[in-house]
């Protein structure tokens, strides 16, 4: 399967950070639909189709970990792929309930430049 075929959902209300990962990897090829705030990123996960979900979890209206809280109670209508949550967080607390409600990983923001962006995203999709 080539990169456009592969839909990822990037969920960030940072407009430069947003912008930032839409062209990172709409510049691999990758199909990326964004969402600003929690209830577009619901509404849009909840739709599904997504192969990969970049969801940042401090967010305005629902927060990531209430995404998928919600995720959980109104399965998708397409199946999704890996939840990976995107944090400036370092909490240990916040990591394990993005694991016990799904999540797949997590991206600590500040600590990652796009060629790691790119290599996480990539082995993601892989699995």
């Amino acid at each position: 399967m080539d990169n456009s075929q592969k839909r990822i959902l990037v969920v960030e209300d940072d407009q430069f950070l947003r912008e930032f990962y839409q062209e990172l990897l709409m510049g691999e090829g990758y199909n990326v639909d964004v969402a600003a705030d929690g209830e577009i990123a619901f509404q849009k996960a909840h739709e599904g189709g997504y192969n990969l979900i970049l969801l940042d979890i401090m967010l305005p209206k629902k927060d990531g970990l209430q995404v998928m809280r919600d995720l959980r109670i109104h399965s998708p209508l397409k199946p999704n792929g890996p939840i990976i949550a995107l944090t400036n967080l370092g909490h240990d607390v916040v990591i394990k309930q993005c694991f016990e409600l799904g999540a797949s990983g997590y991206l600590i923001k500040s600590a990652l430049n796009p060629d790691q962006v790119l290599t996480e995203v990539r082995s993601y999709l892989q699995k």
